[in-house]
């Protein structure tokens, strides 16, 4: 299982455990579509489910703003998250989803993301999330 978190070596880090199941996606999409029926959830109000290019477009050479924190996602497919001091790691989208990688790991964990206005949602495979607001 894997988890958003604000902490440690990067804004989204993982959790000893159990790599993502491939198939479990399928699954998961189903549960997150029933979820945009229900009011208080990751995906309801007018967020919208963003495709592979979209988030591409959003994120590259962009700078986001977090409760304590700031990250700015580099073309080069490199990634700087601040929360008081400098962690380095790799962005990426695959199939959909963005993905990163926070050394000294090298598993690379992904995330459905979602839009609405000037703000960005990372929906975890557990429905967590965690929001970004761009910085101009």
């Amino acid at each position: 299982m894997h988890l958003i978190a604000g902490v440690g070596r990067g804004f989204l880090t993982r959790h000893k455990g159990r790599r993502p199941n491939p198939q479990g996606r399928d699954e998961m999409k189903r549960t997150l579509a029933l979820l945009l029926l229900i009011p208080g959830t990751g995906w309801a109000d007018d967020w919208q489910a963003m495709s592979g290019a979209e988030i591409t477009a959003a994120l590259t050479d962009q700078s986001l703003t977090y409760d304590d924190a700031t990250q700015i996602f580099y073309a080069s497919g490199r990634t700087l998250y601040n929360a008081g001091q400098d962690s380095w790691g790799y962005w990426a989208v695959r199939d959909d989803q963005y993905c990163s990688q926070w050394p000294p790991g090298d598993q690379w964990d992904c995330y459905d993301m979602a839009a609405r206005d000037r703000v960005v949602r990372f929906i975890g495979q557990d429905g967590s999330f965690s929001d970004g607001t761009f910085v101009k």
